[in-house]
């Protein structure tokens, strides 16, 4: 994820300091009155339960209208105007650029008899596949997605070699959308088949042991034109047979009377077990099944559905089977997770064997590899990894590099090689094997710096959240740092969807930390650092908690000295842009800057695109009289307030994100002008930069690094850092 400069440019760049104008010449040049387009208004109101709600932008969600796409122009020529004046735009850029610049590499993994794992040399758009025959063989490009499209809207979404060695089946998106076809190539080189598997989303591929055909999920054609837009319904399993049309593959299971399950299918590493697991919506507990294929290598496609564990009651996740007995992960009756095992043909719980005990750490994740099983926990939302026999008896660990996070480990039950990857604040994400005969780690291909992590240092703290719960936190600084309120301070969050916020390092943060900032990750409520527990305190009626805790870490970061409101950011993406969207409005006096990306600002309508209606599951939906009540007391898009001066706001969003569809951006964008414009004396602007074939989380690394740039000049400006960078 990073690369490699001269020994002297990378010093004289990390020396780099900031020549200032003053600092009121800054923020009024930063500040002046930002003249937005005008956006018109409609006369639709929505009764819910007796409430109306005025919804005066609606005409925005036409995201294949005319109109929209003028309002889309205009508005980002107005942005691109204000960022093209900002004073450390091109310095920023250039300064991102050079950190990014450095090969990586990703975890290789075996399959049909060959490695594979990808490499960026620094400023590719996307990462090259490449093969070998051997951890030490000589290498060569499968795929080289560079040259699906010449400006990188073309994105790679799949890659899945067969495990006879033969074939790779591989997926592309357009702009990075979540929607996927797929097709296939011989491994040795040529063309691709006439195999071309549409509608795939949210969907791996299981290829059957004998390579001759793969299971996967899709669903219904959608409707022309509203394929980024509309609510999804009625995923099904099919297998697709090499050499046939998709209209011939087999239908492997559905659940036609409940049409809003998420369904998924994958093979264990033996090739007999098709597992398939169904969801109600992104909660994690799941129903489990299983398809006996019997004979790995002449598979029985007629085997039928057997299901394990029904009702939704609680998390079952398949670890693999080994000598006819399951292992299994699972937070039934343990919320912070356990490992059992139990015969696949006695699966019921009677028969369940606990091997790794639920314990004060939550169990992250754990895998069957090198004989062993690999269990890796968050202490504190510090990575840990233990190795265990398969009767549960402790056999090694990981010693990592330092506090931070552990990505994996990766390998295969029938192999030796053990592989994980390593990354803090500070240390670019870097692949290491390790030896389960000497427990020793050893860099894999490591990646060369691009600034000097010396001068710098992470601290782990903790402060209290509005109700007293402890809350950790992650804060990155210059060495010495004065805690003086003056320091520049950038404050990320998600806090949602059973998602930790692990401490990991990004190119583009250096680039903040050299211009003097601090960059503090907060572990909210709603995340995972914890535990399910940890989670719910963040769900649904309880999402205030998330809010709360947000606000908490502001104020610990004013508190503390670090910084102080005029100097101080929010940021997050997502469940996170909603999150920078609710904490703004509940306090604009704390917050300078707010940077919420591909947000979720409409709470009473999310549920009606897309995916959309599989977080109701999280929030709750307004289509329910108690969930409405409490959506409607911190929906971003309906709680802005006339009259308040709210921080200076860049919206960031995309064309083709089918995720989170960009009319919430859109919307909310309206309206905070509106309102904002309206306020005597602010001059606090508010933007929004769309960009064009992106999706949610896809941008090409020439468009990554343009965002980036901008979000942090913009940043920068309104906190009265100018000049350029000086070596």
């Amino acid at each position: 994820m990073h690369q490699p400069r001269t020994r002297a440019l990378a010093l004289a760049l990390a020396c780099a300091s900031v020549a200032a104008p003053p600092l009121r010449a800054q923020q009024q040049q930063a500040q002046s009155p930002v003249q937005y387009p005008a956006t018109r208004t409609v006369e639709q109101v929505d009764a819910f339960f007796g409430t109306r709600v005025a919804d005066p932008y609606r005409w925005l969600e036409d995201l294949n209208g005319a109109e929209t796409a003028e309002w889309v122009r205009a508005q980002n020529a107005v942005t691109t105007s204000y960022l093209a004046r900002l004073p450390l735009r091109d310095s920023l850029k250039q300064r991102i650029t050079r950190l990014y610049d450095y090969p990586r590499v990703s975890t290789p993994y075996y399959r049909g008899g060959h490695w594979f794992y990808s490499r960026n040399t620094g400023l590719q758009r996307q990462s090259v596949l490449f093969v070998r025959p051997s951890l030490a063989g000589r290498e060569r490009v499968v795929l080289d997605p560079n040259s699906l499209s010449p400006d990188g809207s073309i994105a790679l979404s799949g890659f899945v070699p067969s495990p006879d060695g033969k074939w790779v089946a591989y997926g592309q998106s357009e702009g990075g959308s979540d929607w996927s076809t797929y097709y296939v190539r011989p491994l040795a080189g040529g063309a691709p088949t006439a195999d071309t598997i549409r509608w795939v989303k949210f969907s791996g591929l299981s290829w059957t042991q004998d390579g001759r055909g793969f299971f996967y999920g899709r669903y219904p054609a959608p409707e022309a034109g509203k394929q980024l837009q509309n609510a999804l319904r009625d995923k099904k399993i099919y297998y697709h047979a090499l050499g046939t049309p998709q209209s011939a593959d087999r239908l492997v299971y559905e659940r036609p009377a409940e049409p809003t399950l998420f369904i998924s299918a994958y093979t264990d590493e033996s090739g007999r077990y098709l597992f398939l697991s169904t969801n109600k919506g992104t909660s994690s507990k799941n129903e489990l099944l299983v398809k006996d294929l019997r004979d790995p290598r002449h598979p029985d496609l007629d085997a039928p559905v057997r299901p394990l564990y029904l009702g939704h009651t609680a998390a079952y996740d398949p670890l693999g089977v080994v000598r006819g007995t399951l292992y299994l992960l699972t937070d039934r009756d343990a919320p912070k997770r356990r490992i059992v095992a139990v015969p696949i043909d006695r699966a019921d719980e009677d028969h369940w064997k606990t091997l790794v005990a639920e314990s004060a750490n939550p169990i992250e994740d754990a895998s069957l590899i090198a004989g062993r099983l690999a269990v890796r926990t968050l202490e504190d939302v510090a990575s840990a990894v233990r190795f265990y026999s398969l009767d549960g008896k402790p056999a090694g660990a990981i010693a990592p590099p330092s506090l931070g996070t552990i990505a994996g480990p990766y390998g295969r039950f029938d192999r030796p090689e053990v592989f994980y990857v390593f990354t803090s604040p500070l240390y670019p994400a870097t692949t290491f094997r390790y030896d389960v005969g000497t427990g020793k780690s050893t860099a894999w291909e490591p990646p060369k710096l691009t600034f000097d992590p010396t001068r710098y240092e992470t601290s782990r703290v903790f402060y209290p959240s509005r109700d007293g719960t402890r809350v950790p936190m992650f804060i990155t600084y210059r060495k010495g740092v004065k805690l003086d309120g003056t320091n520049p301070t950038m404050l990320y969050a998600y806090g949602g969807f059973n998602i930790a916020t692990l401490p990991g390092f990004r190119p583009d943060v250096p680039a903040w930390l050299e211009l003097g900032g601090v960059w503090a990750t907060a572990n909210l409520r709603g995340g995972s650092e914890y535990g399910e527990a940890w989670h719910e305190a963040g769900m649904k009626e309880k999402k205030q908690n998330v809010f709360d805790d947000f606000i908490a870490a502001g104020e610990y970061l004013v508190r503390q000295g670090y910084t102080s409101p005029a100097r101080l950011a929010i940021s997050g993406g997502s469940n996170g842009g909603l999150l920078v969207g609710a904490v703004m409005e509940q306090r604009p006096d704390l917050f300078a800057v707010a940077l919420p990306a591909v947000g979720v600002m409409d709470m009473l309508r999310y549920h009606k695109f897309t995916g959309g209606a599989a977080w109701a599951t999280e929030y709750g939906s307004a289509d329910d009289s108690t969930a409405f009540q409490y959506l409607a007391k911190y929906s971003p898009l309906h709680n802005i307030r006339e009259g308040v001066c709210y921080p200076a706001t860049l919206v960031t969003t995309a064309d083709h994100d089918d995720r989170v569809v960009p009319s919430h951006s859109f919307k909310f964008t309206a309206a905070l002008q509106a309102a904002q414009s309206r306020v005597p004396g602010c001059t606090h602007p508010v933007l929004i930069r769309v960009e064009t074939q992106g999706s949610h989380g896809y941008r090409p690394t020439d468009k990554r690094i343009a965002e980036l740039a901008d979000q942090w000049a913009f940043t920068a400006a309104q906190m009265g850092i100018g000049g350029t960078l000086q070596p």
